[in-house]
C-alpha cells in the first residue's frame, strides 16, 4: 500500500477507489520520501531495532504459552498431560466454552437490522450517505463472517485483540462491446450503421481491509504503556511481524514500500532455505487443520515498526521496515494523512502497568488437563470393565488352553471350578471428575447453559421458567461487559480510521445501499469523496441496537402509559409517537420490511393526473396511490384514452388500478363501521404489557408459546 500523493503514473479510472494524478499541493504532501538519507535517522533506527529484537526475545515465553493455549483450543494432547496410557481422548470443554462466547458476542455486535454505525453531528443533521458508506465497508471487509469471530476467539485464547486496517487496491482488466462509427486512417467515416468493437479497460477498485494480528506478532515498547499512541509518544515503538512471499515482496518493491536494493537482496536470500526464529501462529493452525508441510512456503520475515523520529528538527511519526542483521529495508513518514497508525489493539482484561492482557484459557488450563487425564484413565479402565475376568482352578481343569472366547465355544472344564468376575466401573468416577471440571471451566469463563446449544436437552431435569430467566439475565450482563469493550476499544476506532482512509484514497463517487430516515425505503445513493473534518463523530451501533431490542417490552408498556394520560395533564406540550413507533417497527422487522409496514404520509401523496398522462404517453407506467382522488383520475385518464385509442394499454391498466383502489376503500369503510357498531375488545390497562389473547389449544406438533419469544428477552 502506497500513498496516493506519491504516485506519478497515469491510470485508467472508472471505479470507486481509483487513483488520480497528484495536484501540486499533493506533491508537497508527498510522504514517500526515503528518510534513510537524513542525518541521524539510520543510527536511531538501528538503536530502535535492537530494542525491538530484544523485546521479541523477552516475550518468547508468552509466545510458547500461547501456543499451549491454542493446543487446548485445537484439542491437541500436549506435554502438560500427566497420564500416558492407551487412550488418547481430548475433552473439548474449553473449545465449547469459547465457541459459545464467540457466538453470543458476535450476534450481539451485529444485530439483525443490519445497522452498525451511529453518528453524532454538530448541526443535528444525519449523514445517511456516510453511514451507508461505512456499513458498505463493514460488509466488504467481511467483519461479520471472518474478522470479528476470529478477533473474539483470539482474545479468549491469547488475552489480547489486535487488528490492522489498510487500504488495498484490486485491478481487473474487463472486456466489453462498444458501438462506434467505422474509421479509416484514424478518421470517422459517414455511415448509417455503427461497427461493433471490443474494448479492454483496466478497473482499479479500493476498499479498507481488516486483518487480525496474532498476539505473538505484536510488540509494544515500553510494555508498560497504557495504549499504542502512549507508547509511541513516550519514545517507544509498535511493531508487527509481516511475512511476505516472493510475489508479495516484488509487489512491495514495485510500490516503493521496500528499498529496491534491499528487496532484491532479500529475494536472493529466499532462494536458500532458512529456518524461522520467530513462532508462526499460522503453522500451528495449519497443523490443526491436518495439513502437513510448511504453512506459508518460502517467505521473508520483516519487522514493521511505527516510531517517532526527529526529521529536520521536527518530531514525526514514521514507518520503518527491518530485515534483520542490522539491515533497514525502508523508512518513510506515516503514509496516512490522518497521521494515525493502522494498528488497533486492546487487551481483553486490562492489567495494571501492563499493556497486554492475560489469556482466558490460562486460568482454566489446569482443569482441562485434569479432565483429559481423568477421561483417558476412565476409558482405559472401561476397556477392562467390558471384558469379563475368568477364574478357574488349573489343577481341576488341566485343559485351560481350550477356554477360548468365541461364538458357540465349548469349554472342557468344570463349571463349579470356573467363575466370572467383573472389573470395577471406574469410568463412572472419571466422568464425574470431568463433569466437575466442566462446571468449573464454564463458571470461570462466564458461560451459562443459556449459551450452550442443546444444554437444556442434556439436563436430566427440565429447568423451570425462573431458572431460564435467571440464566438469560446473567447471560445479558456477561455479554454486555465484553461487547462494550470491543465496541469502544476496537470497532469504534476502526470506523474512524476507515473514514480517514476513504478520504485519502477514494477520489470518485461510489454507489452504495442506503437506509434513509426512519420510515423511508432503502435506496442506492451516490456518496461523493469525503472531507476530513470535525463535524461528525462515529460509533459502533451494534451493541446499542441489541439493547434496544431487549427493552422492546418496556417500551410497549410505556406507550400504553402515555396513551392513557389526558392532554390537560401536560399543558404546553404535545406527544408525538411517530418516531417511537418508527424505531420500534424497524427494530422488529429491519430496514427492509419496516418502510413497507410503517409508511410515511409524504410518500402516499399522489401525482397530478395530467402529469400521469404525460408519463403514460411517454411509455412509462404510473403507480396508483391510496390518497388519489380516484373519481377525478378516472375521468381525466379516460378522456385522453378515448382520444389516443390507448395503443399501449397503459391507460386501461391504470384506470383498472383506480377502480380497484376505490373498491377497496369502500370495503374498508364498511368494515370500520361494523367494528364501531359491534362489541369492542378491551384495551390494555395503562402500564400493562400487551399480550396475545388466550385461544384454543394448538394443534399437535406446534411450537410452544414460550419458545416463540425473542431469544434476547427473558420468558414470561
Amino acid at each position: 500500500m502506497t500513498d496516493r500523493a506519491g504516485k506519478k503514473a497515469k491510470k485508467i479510472r472508472s471505479d470507486p477507489g481509483d487513483v488520480r494524478e497528484p495536484s501540486p499541493k499533493e506533491e508537497a504532501l508527498d510522504r514517500s520520501e526515503d528518510l534513510l538519507k537524513k542525518d541521524g535517522v539510520e543510527e536511531a533506527l538501528l538503536d530502535i531495532f535492537k530494542d525491538v529484537e530484544k523485546g521479541f526475545q523477552d516475550q518468547e515465553a508468552r509466545a510458547d504459552d500461547t501456543a499451549d493455549w491454542w493446543d487446548i483450543y485445537n484439542c491437541v494432547l500436549g506435554r502438560n498431560q500427566v497420564y500416558n496410557g492407551n487412550s488418547q481422548v481430548f475433552v473439548p470443554i474449553v473449545r465449547t466454552a469459547i465457541e459459545a462466547r464467540k457466538t453470543r458476542f458476535v450476534n450481539q455486535l451485529f444485530p439483525v437490522a443490519g445497522r452498525y454505525v451511529e453518528v453524532t453531528t454538530e448541526d443535528g443533521t444525519i449523514p445517511y450517505g456516510i453511514m451507508a458508506l461505512l456499513e458498505h465497508y463493514v460488509r466488504t471487509a467481511k467483519l461479520r463472517t471472518r474478522v470479528v469471530p476470529s478477533l473474539v476467539r483470539n482474545g479468549d485464547v491469547e488475552g489480547h485483540r489486535t487488528i490492522q486496517v489498510t487500504w488495498e487496491e484490486t485491478r481487473r482488466h474487463v472486456v466489453h462491446r462498444v458501438s462506434a462509427p467505422p474509421q479509416a486512417e484514424g478518421q470517422d467515416l459517414e455511415s448509417d450503421e455503427d461497427v461493433e468493437d471490443i474494448k479492454e479497460e483496466e478497473i482499479v477498485a479500493g476498499a479498507p481491509v481488516v486483518t487480525v494480528v496474532p498476539d505473538c506478532d505484536l510488540l509494544v515498547l515500553p510494555q508498560t504503556a497504557s495504549s499504542l499512541m502512549d507508547a509511541i509518544a513516550n519514545g517507544g515503538s509498535v511493531t508487527t511481524l509481516v511475512r511476505w512471499s516472493p510475489a508479495m515482496l516484488k509487489r512491495k518493491i514495485k510500490e516503493g514500500v521496500i528499498d529496491e536494493d534491499t528487496g532484491h537482496d532479500l529475494l536472493e536470500e529466499l532462494k536458500d532455505s532458512q529456518s524461522q526464529q520467530v513462532r508462526d501462529k499460522a503453522k500451528a493452525l495449519v497443523d490443526a487443520a491436518g495439513i502437513q508441510g510448511s504453512a506459508r512456503g518460502k517467505h521473508v520475515l520483516l519487522y514493521r515498526t511505527w516510531t517517532m523520529l526527529t526529521i529536520e528538527k521536527k518530531r514525526r511519526l514514521c514507518l520503518a521496515y527491518f530485515a534483520g542483521k542490522e539491515r533497514i529495508a525502508s523508512c518513510r513518514r506515516n503514509p496516512y494523512w490522518s497521521d494515525r497508525i493502522d494498528v488497533i489493539s486492546a487487551p481483553v482484561d486490562k492489567l495494571d502497568t501492563v499493556f497486554k492482557g492475560q489469556s482466558k484459557v490460562q486460568v482454566v488450563s489446569g482443569q482441562q488437563y485434569q479432565a483429559n487425564d481423568a477421561v483417558n484413565e476412565g476409558m482405559d479402565s472401561a476397556a477392562y470393565a467390558l471384558m469379563p475376568i475368568i477364574m478357574t482352578d488349573p489343577e481341576k481343569n488341566p485343559q485351560t488352553g481350550t477356554m477360548v472366547l468365541n461364538l458357540a465355544a465349548i469349554w472342557q472344564t468344570s463349571p463349579q471350578d470356573t467363575q466370572f468376575a467383573k472389573f470395577p466401573d471406574l469410568w463412572k468416577d472419571a466422568f464425574e471428575i470431568v463433569a466437575v471440571a466442566k462446571q468449573e471451566i464454564f463458571q470461570t469463563l462466564s458461560v451459562n447453559p443459556a449459551q450452550i446449544t442443546g444444554a437444556a436437552a442434556s439436563n436430566k431435569k427440565k429447568p423451570n421458567q425462573a431458572e431460564i430467566a435467571n440464566e438469560q439475565q446473567i447471560d445479558m450482563l456477561t455479554t454486555a461487559d465484553v461487547v462494550i469493550e470491543l465496541e469502544e476499544e476496537i470497532l469504534t476506532p476502526m470506523l474512524g480510521f476507515m473514514l480517514e482512509l476513504d478520504h485519502q484514497y477514494r477520489t470518485k463517487a461510489m454507489r452504495v445501499r442506503e437506509y434513509g430516515p426512519l420510515g423511508l425505503k432503502q435506496q442506492m445513493a451516490m456518496v461523493p469523496p469525503l472531507m476530513m473534518n470535525k463535524l461528525y463523530s462515529f460509533r459502533w451501533y451494534g451493541v446499542e441496537a441489541s439493547r434496544n431490542a431487549q427493552m422492546m417490552q418496556q417500551q410497549i408498556a410505556g406507550l400504553n402509559v402515555l396513551r392513557g394520560i389526558p392532554p390537560q395533564m401536560y399543558a404546553g406540550y404535545k406527544i408525538d409517537l411517530g418516531p417511537v413507533l418508527s424505531q420500534m417497527i424497524e427494530n422488529l422487522f429491519g430496514p427492509r420490511l419496516a418502510p413497507l409496514t410503517f409508511k410515511s404520509a409524504r410518500e402516499e401523496l399522489g401525482l397530478d393526473p395530467k402529469m400521469e398522462n404525460q408519463l403514460m404517453m411517454a411509455g412509462f407506467s404510473a403507480p396508483v396511490h391510496e390518497q388519489d382522488n380516484h373519481q377525478q383520475h378516472i375521468q381525466i385518464h379516460g378522456q385522453l384514452a378515448q382520444q389516443t385509442g390507448d395503443p399501449s394499454g397503459l391507460f386501461r391498466s391504470h384506470i383498472a388500478g383506480h377502480l380497484l383502489a376505490l373498491q377497496q376503500a369502500q370495503m374498508q369503510q364498511q368494515q370500520q363501521g361494523q367494528q364501531q357498531g359491534g362489541p369492542g375488545g378491551g384495551q390494555p390497562k395503562p402500564g400493562a404489557a400487551p399480550g396475545m389473547p388466550r385461544g384454543a389449544q394448538n394443534p399437535p406438533g406446534s411450537v410452544h408459546q414460550d419458545r416463540m419469544q425473542d431469544p434476547m428477552k427473558a420468558p414470561r
